[in-house]
């Protein structure tokens, strides 16, 4: 059994170790729908603890993933479907990845209309599969966001990004409706994710970095799809 498997059961897909805390089941409940407010290492982390356990998943309309996709996390390449540009029927792209991937990540061109919503959200159901959605999902039964990120590798204000230590808060519908809140390494020094406490950092970081600034991590490609 692998590291993120644990104790869970076929109603849950696994997670990292270190964000099981955040989710109401201490994984990801089949059949439903997460969002993060935006795409970063946290929607990879999310979605690499089911990866390392064996499970396929989809990507979709996030043309960077292939870049970002932080090494050591768990994330298999060769079990990820990455469709970079899914068009203007998304929506079939994306019903067509649950069909056949255990969790999708997609961030959507534009808002889903509440139709678009409900028929993907009844195809989830059939397959129980997991949809994260980076950006807006009304109605999604958990909620995550990086509240605060501290990082370390900057001197004199140049240097090379090393660490970050970042707040993370998740909320929901349901079981989930009571608020979670978790420091973690997003990412470690080594690009895993991993418990953070903040009170071991000096407290002169930075915060809130720019996207842009040099990271010295490097990262596995993905293969793209067509969609």
């Amino acid at each position: 059994m692998s590291e993120v498997s644990g104790h869970l059961g076929s109603g849950t897909l696994p997670v990292l170790p270190a964000l099981r805390e955040l989710l109401p089941r201490g994984g990801l409940a089949r059949g439903s729908v997460l969002t993060a407010a935006e795409f970063g290492l946290l929607c990879l982390a999310l979605v690499a603890g089911a990866s390392a356990d064996g499970a396929w998943c989809g990507i979709a309309g996030i043309p960077e993933a292939g870049v970002l996709a932080a090494a050591g996390l768990g994330l298999d390449a060769e079990r990820t479907l990455l469709v970079p540009d899914p068009g203007p029927a998304w929506p079939q792209v994306v019903a067509s990845l649950l069909d056949g991937c255990e969790i999708v990540l997609l961030r959507p061109p534009a808002p889903a209309p509440a139709r678009v919503r409900q028929r993907l959200e009844a195809t989830l159901r059939r397959g129980r599969g997991v949809l994260l959605v980076a950006g807006d999902w009304p109605g999604a039964q958990v909620r995550l966001r990086v509240v605060t990120q501290r990082w370390t590798g900057l001197g004199d204000g140049h240097g090379r990004l090393r660490a970050c230590c970042a707040e993370v808060m998740a909320d929901g519908r349901g079981e989930a409706a009571m608020t979670r809140t978790r420091w973690l390494w997003l990412p470690a020094e080594d690009g895993g994710v991993t418990v953070a406490d903040p009170l071991d950092l000096p407290a002169d970081l930075p915060f809130d970095i720019p996207a842009d600034l040099p990271f010295a991590g490097t990262a596995p490609a993905l293969r793209a799809v067509s969609g």
